[in-house]
């Protein structure tokens, strides 16, 4: 029983102190040190008794007891205490002397104005309250009185002296200069009963702003010499160091002044600092405001305040606040300010999370900004938990929505599992090739395809590919085409020799009298280039095994597209905009509101921002060789193609629009062409095409023939069947006629016998 009575309470204590990380802080040395349960990082103020005078030892129990009882958002938190015979153990939470923080800042290129006006803001406020509301004298203000915490926001400590403002002299604590004889170049002029009650800790404040600004104080007339003080914070300095005690401004007033329109402490940081603070009884109109402005001041901050500051009222605003997507621009931003190991910590969890929203703002600016985190998404999360929310754009009445998803898959291609990639993926670009009424949509769908290709299979790869790529050859959009003839080119090294011959080249060789002279051109390179290829193999056959190294290969590793991905993401139009911006191989052309679109093409007529051309609402014909509504994939019968795709007119394109000849595919392989060279900057006006190519793609997924893929002379497939179709459909209608005519009209009871 006695050795509990005889243990030691430093040896319980739920903090440890760390080693060599002790800085002198007036008559407490101050460590860091961690929580021993949670590991949460904190300050420790130790004061030995055996070290320290009586009076020493009466201002730190006095500075105890203060630092438990008050609470207050600027002044050094409190979080536990210990108290023994030998020592006393304040833990507060983890700060940095203000004079080691200047010094760090000072060999890192200086702090800014902005840094400063919100320190003083928060050193005045705190002394505000002191004076005002708490009736109490600080009496111990200056550079060693105040802290700076991992946000860079700055805390008032150093109560050892604090007093009532009407306490009796006989009860009063030790003054500072009867602690430290080096105290007395802070004392104001006049005598302790002169002036204000505040004269004493304003005549410090103006102190602290002199040494602030140009290091320690030499003595009290330095104060007459402005040295490296702002303009703007002149006039009010002078007021606080002032010789006339009464004319001294209340904390308060010295505040109001300095916040005044031109003032010192009126700048954006303060602003957005303020808001931050009263975030919680904002109404949701004027946090909306906030976080947009948010997004262009960030720049300007302390990195220190975005990351410890900022990005927690982000998050929580996100999670708590249905704050949207405006948050996501300046969580963005923020972001880059943390760690590998920070970021996914804390952003990955909410973006996982934000892919799960139905709010199509919210989805756009993540498939728009998708560059920015997604080195940070590990495989397993971007097929189980991202992917899945990702695809429903694909079918979004949204054409924006289609678009941006179109792009997104550039960057999650590499990450996206066998299934995913080879068999979902593929379904979706079928239909959208296929059936979007969006020409630039089909066109990146046709880009994206190429670009994505050396993350399928072989087997995918060899069912998808020139099905894909010839049918992109016949739309009437002319980057579609050209996209098409690039596709080819892009990905010639997976085609075998007798592809290359059998099926390419025909298909290459339909273009080469395209109304567009810029497809014309593209095709010319493309067939040059699979000729050499042909040519090579004919006159050393050796080499037909190193031509076609690629053609079984299997897929590529995640970051082998890593040069060619960023063009997705780049240049897109601002959410509020009455366009969106479509890129066409790398390159954007601006689609109009849907008003404007009309007047340049018929198939864009019904794509309004809430148009619903969702392709669960297409109605299917129930015919003979047609395939069902759910049968999307790449192995369809395209000979339905002529009946549900949209009849697109192609027009001119706009001033100053790149096509899809101008992207740079990054071919690699035996075939080093740049099929981007020398390109003109503008695409030729085209002719008007009434609806899709009447000679259809053919089966993606079967073995093609020229006779359903290539321009044959004659009646293609789908001209046939409607043929049948309507000899039958007349057929029929003469042996109704002619039974109604030789029976007469029926008589009511009579039974009808065929």
């Amino acid at each position: 029983m006695w050795a509990f009575f005889a243990r030691d309470p430093v040896k319980d204590f739920n903090y440890d102190i760390l080693p060599e990380t002790q800085e002198t802080s007036g008559i407490w040395t101050l460590h860091r040190g961690k929580r021993k349960t949670g590991g949460e990082p904190v300050s420790v103020f130790v004061y030995e008794v055996s070290t320290g005078t009586e009076e020493q030892t009466q201002l730190a129990k006095a500075a105890f007891k203060r630092m438990k009882t008050l609470r207050h958002p600027n002044i050094l938190a409190y979080v536990d205490g210990l108290e023994t015979e030998k020592s006393l153990y304040l833990v507060t939470e983890q700060v940095t002397p203000l004079a080691a923080h200047l010094k760090a800042q000072s060999d890192r290129g200086g702090s800014g104005d902005l840094e400063m006006s919100w320190g003083f803001h928060q050193i005045v406020k705190a002394l505000s309250f002191l004076v005002n509301d708490c009736h109490l004298l600080h009496n111990n203000l200056g550079i060693w009185s105040v802290f700076v915490d991992r946000a860079g926001e700055w805390k008032l400590g150093g109560l050892d002296h604090m007093t009532p403002e009407n306490e009796d002299a006989s009860t009063s604590l030790p003054s500072a200069k009867a602690v430290h004889s080096d105290m007395d170049k802070y004392d104001p002029p006049e005598s302790p009963n002169g002036g204000e009650k505040w004269a004493g800790d304003v005549w410090r404040l103006g102190c602290l702003i002199w040494e602030v600004f140009n290091g320690p104080l030499p003595r009290t007339s330095s104060l007459r010499s402005l040295g490296k003080i702002p303009k703007a914070l002149v006039p009010h300095y002078c007021e606080l160091v002032g010789a006339n005690a009464r004319a001294r401004p209340n904390p308060a007033r010295f505040l109001q002044n300095c916040r005044a329109p031109g003032g010192f402490l009126s700048n954006s940081f303060v602003e957005s600092n303020l808001f931050l603070e009263e975030i919680q009884i904002k109404d949701p109109a004027e946090k909306h405001q906030f976080f947009q402005d948010l997004s262009e001041n960030l720049d300007s901050f302390p990195e220190d305040f975005c990351k410890h500051k900022v990005l927690p009222q982000l998050l929580t605003a996100f999670e708590f606040g249905n704050a949207g997507a405006v948050v996501l621009t300046p969580l963005f931003k923020v972001g880059k300010f943390l760690s590998a190991e920070e970021y996914q910590q804390k952003i990955i969890p909410v973006i996982v999370k934000m892919f799960s929203s139905t709010d199509r703002a919210m989805r756009i600016r993540l498939l728009q900004q998708m560059e920015q985190f997604i080195q940070y998404l590990n495989d397993a999360a971007v097929n189980s938990q991202i992917f899945p929310h990702v695809v429903h754009g694909f079918t979004d009445t949204n054409p924006a929505i289609r678009e941006q998803t179109v792009k997104s898959m550039l960057l999650l291609a590499p990450k996206l599992n066998e299934s995913n990639v080879n068999q979902e993926l593929m379904r979706h670009f079928a239909r959208l090739q296929a059936r979007d009424e969006q020409g630039p949509i089909r066109c990146n769908t046709t880009v994206c395809l190429g670009k994505i290709a050396p993350y399928l299979n072989a087997g995918t790869r060899q069912r998808v590919l020139i099905s894909a790529f010839s049918r992109a050859t016949k739309d009437p959009f002319p980057a579609s085409r050209a996209a098409g003839v690039l596709g080819f080119a892009a990905t010639h090294n997976y085609y075998s020799v007798t592809e290359s011959a059998a099926r390419v080249l025909p298909t290459l060789c339909t273009l080469t009298v395209d109304p567009d002279k810029n497809v014309r051109d593209q095709a010319f390179k493309a067939i040059k280039s699979f000729l050499t290829k042909l040519e090579t193999v004919s006159e050393d056959p050796t080499k037909l095994a190193e031509i076609e190294k690629d053609v079984m290969s299997s897929a590529q590793p995640a970051g082998a597209a890593a040069s060619w991905a960023g063009w997705a993401v780049t240049g897109v139009s601002s959410l509020t905009s009455k366009s969106y911006i479509c890129f066409c191989l790398g390159h954007c052309v601006s689609l109009a509101s849907s008003e404007a679109v009309k007047k340049q093409s018929s198939d864009w007529s019904s794509s309004g921002w809430d148009a619903d051309d969702s392709w669960s609402n297409e109605k299917e014909a129930d015919i003979q060789g047609q395939s069902s509504p759910g049968e999307d994939g790449w192995d369809n019968d395209w000979e339905e193609e002529g009946r549900t795709a949209p009849a697109t007119k192609s027009a001119a394109l706009p001033e100053g629009v790149r096509l899809a000849s101008e992207y740079d595919w990054d071919i690699k392989g035996d075939m080093q062409t740049d099929f981007l060279a020398n390109v003109s900057q503008r695409a030729t006006p085209t002719p008007t095409v009434d609806g899709w190519s009447a000679e259809p793609a053919g089966d993606w997924g079967a073995e093609e023939s020229w006779e359903s893929v290539g321009g044959s002379p004659g009646l293609s497939k789908t001209e046939l069947a409607k043929k049948k179709r309507e000899e039958r459909r007349k057929e029929l209608e003469a042996k109704r006629a002619e039974r109604k005519a030789a029976k007469g009209p029926l008589k009511l009871g009579a039974r009808k016998l065929d």
